[in-house]
C-alpha cells in the first residue's frame, strides 16, 4: 500500500505504486470525502511525464466517478503548481496529481491536494490511509474512463492559459521586457517547458532551452535541480552569448534551481533569502517568512534585520504553507528548492518563483551575484553544509530506535542551547550554529544538515554525526 511521506504517497513502480493501490488510495479518499458529505462535488486529477502518470490518473478518475463525483482531468501533463492553482481557482474541495516530483524515474506517487490548492496535511493523510485499511480492493466501485466521458462525468481541460495569466499579472512583465534579459531554462524533461519558456518570451526574454523532450527516464539523471544536475545549464549560461540567469525546475516544476550569471550553482537557502530581500527591501511588502528546520538561518537574520520574524516549521511543505496561513507571511520555502509566495497558491511553484527572480534581476538592475554580495555585506555570511546516506529498512530501524527511543547524540566541543526532535534530531549551539539529522520523508535516506559562521565548523558537525553513527 502507498503510504503518505512529507510530499505525497511515493513507491516503486510495479512494487507499491500498482494499480491495484492507486485505486485503493483513490477510494480511501472518496470515501473519506463521503464522510464529510461532499458528494457529486468535482475534484481535479492531472499528472506529470512519468512512467504510467497518465494511466494512473485515468484510473483514479474511474474510481472518483464510481463513487459519484465528477473529474476535472487536466488533458495533458502539467505542472503540480498549476493542479493546485486549479483546485484553488475552481473551488474544489480535493484534487490530485500523479507525481512523483524529483524522485528517481523508477518511482511514481501521488499528491493529494485540499480546498484552496493546499498541500494535504497529515491530519487529512492519515484519515486517508485509515480508510484505505477497511477497504477490501474487490467492492472498490469504479466506471470505465471512456464511458464515464460519454456520460459527461468526466470534464477534459486545459486550464494552462489561466494559470500563465495568474502569473503574468503578478509580476511587472513591462519592466521585465525593458530589461532584454538572456534566460537558459532547463525542464530537466520535465512540465515546465510550456508554462515557462511563454512567460519568458511574452516578458521578450532571450530565452535557450535544453532537455525539453518527453523522456520518462529524465535523461538518466535525477529530476532534480542541485549542483549536481545542473552542469549542462551551467554551460548553456557562459556560453559565448552568456546569459543573465540559468533557470531549471524539477520533475513536476513545483521545485526551483539557478544558475547565477557567473555560472555558479544558486543553492535554494540563498534564493529563499534573495526573494524575501527583494520583496521587502524593493517591491515594499511587509509581513514574516517561514523556513523549516534544515534550511539557512540566515533567512531569520535577514528577517530581523528588516524588522519582521521568521518562523521555523518540520519538512514538509504542508508545513510551510500551514503557518504561512497563520501567521500572514510573504513567503515560504525550503532548502530543497520549494518556494512559495503570498497571493499566489498556498504551496511550493518553481514557475512562479522562477518569474518573480527574472522581475527581480530586471527591476533591481543588478546581477544575481551582486544581489547576493549586497545581502552578505549586511547581514553576514554563514556556511551551510549537507550529507545523504543511502538506508536499508533495518538499518533505519536501528537508528530510529537509537536516536528517537533511546535519544542518542554525539557529544560536540562547543555549548548547546537546546536539542529538539520535533522533526529529525537538530541541535542549536548557543553562538548561533546547528546541525540536523532525520530521516528523508520521500526517499530511503538519512538527511543530515548544518550551518555555522565557519565551513570547517558545519563540516565537522556532520562528521561527527557521521561518526557517532558509523556512516
Amino acid at each position: 500500500m502507498v503510504r503518505f511521506g512529507t510530499g505525497g504517497g511515493r513507491a516503486i513502480i510495479a512494487d507499491e505504486f500498482t494499480k491495484a493501490n492507486i485505486r485503493l488510495l483513490t477510494a480511501g479518499l472518496c470515501s473519506q470525502m463521503l464522510e464529510e458529505g461532499l458528494e457529486g462535488r468535482e475534484i481535479c486529477v492531472g499528472y506529470d511525464r512519468r512512467f504510467l502518470s497518465k494511466e494512473s490518473a485515468h484510473w483514479a478518475a474511474e474510481v472518483f466517478c464510481g463513487y459519484g463525483f465528477r473529474v476535472y482531468m487536466i488533458n495533458r501533463s502539467s505542472p503540480t503548481p498549476l493542479i493546485m492553482f486549479t483546485i484553488k481557482q475552481r473551488q474544489m474541495p480535493y484534487g490530485i496529481a500523479v507525481t512523483a516530483s524529483h524522485n528517481p524515474a523508477i518511482y511514481n506517487g501521488i499528491k493529494v491536494f485540499t480546498a484552496g490548492g493546499r498541500d494535504a496535511d497529515k491530519t487529512v493523510t492519515n484519515r486517508i490511509e485509515k480508510q484505505m485499511e477497511s477497504i477490501c480492493p474487490e467492492d472498490i466501485l469504479s466506471i470505465d474512463y471512456d464511458r464515464a466521458l460519454e456520460q459527461g462525468l468526466v470534464q477534459e481541460a486545459n486550464p494552462t492559459n489561466a494559470y500563465i495569466d495568474s502569473i503574468l499579472s503578478s509580476i511587472d512583465v513591462e519592466a521585465i521586457k525593458n530589461a532584454q534579459l538572456r534566460v537558459a531554462l532547463d525542464p530537466m524533461y520535465g512540465v515546465s517547458e510550456t508554462c515557462l519558456s511563454i512567460i519568458l518570451m511574452t516578458c521578450r526574454c532571450d530565452v535557450s532551452i535544453i532537455h525539453s523532450r518527453h523522456d520518462t527516464l529524465f535523461g538518466g539523471k535525477l529530476p532534480a535541480p542541485n549542483e549536481d544536475t545542473m552542469g549542462p545549464l551551467s554551460a548553456v549560461v557562459l556560453d559565448r552569448y552568456r546569459c543573465d540567469l540559468g533557470i531549471a525546475t524539477d520533475g513536476d516544476a513545483d521545485r526551483l534551481g539557478v544558475i547565477d550569471d557567473l555560472g555558479r550553482f544558486v543553492h535554494p537557502n540563498k534564493l529563499l533569502v534573495l526573494l524575501y530581500y527583494y520583496l521587502v527591501k524593493y517591491r515594499g511588502w511587509q509581513g514574516p517568512c517561514v523556513r523549516n528546520n534544515s534550511t539557512t538561518h540566515l533567512l531569520d537574520k535577514v528577517a530581523e534585520g528588516l524588522g519582521q520574524k521568521c518562523y521555523e516549521v518540520p519538512v514538509g511543505f504542508k508545513y510551510v504553507s500551514a503557518k504561512m496561513t497563520e501567521t500572514g507571511a510573504i513567503i515560504g520555502g525550503e532548502s530543497s528548492g520549494g518556494l512559495a509566495v503570498k497571493g499566489h497558491i498556498s504551496g511550493k511553484d518553481g514557475i512562479y518563483a522562477a518569474a518573480l527572480l527574472v522581475e527581480m534581476l530586471a527591476k533591481t538592475g543588478k546581477k544575481l551575484s551582486e544581489l547576493y554580495q549586497e545581502i552578505l555585506d549586511t547581514y553576514g555570511e554563514l556556511s551551510y553544509k549537507e550529507a545523504d546516506f543511502t538506508m536499508t529498512p533495518q538499518r533505519k530501524a536501528e537508528l530510529q530506535s537509537l536516536l528517537f527511543e533511546k535519544l542518542a547524540c554525539p557529544d560536540f566541543d562547543r555549548e548547546i542551547d537546546h536539542i529538539s526532535r520535533e522533526d529529525g534530531v537538530k541541535t542549536y549551539f548557543k553562538d548561533g550554529s546547528w546541525v540536523i539529522c532525520r530521516f528523508s520523508g520521500t526517499e530511503p535516506l538519512l538527511r543530515m544538515a548544518a550551518e555555522a559562521s565557519d565551513a570547517s565548523v558545519a563540516q565537522g558537525y556532520i562528521d561527527r554525526w557521521k561518526a557517532f553513527l558509523q556512516l
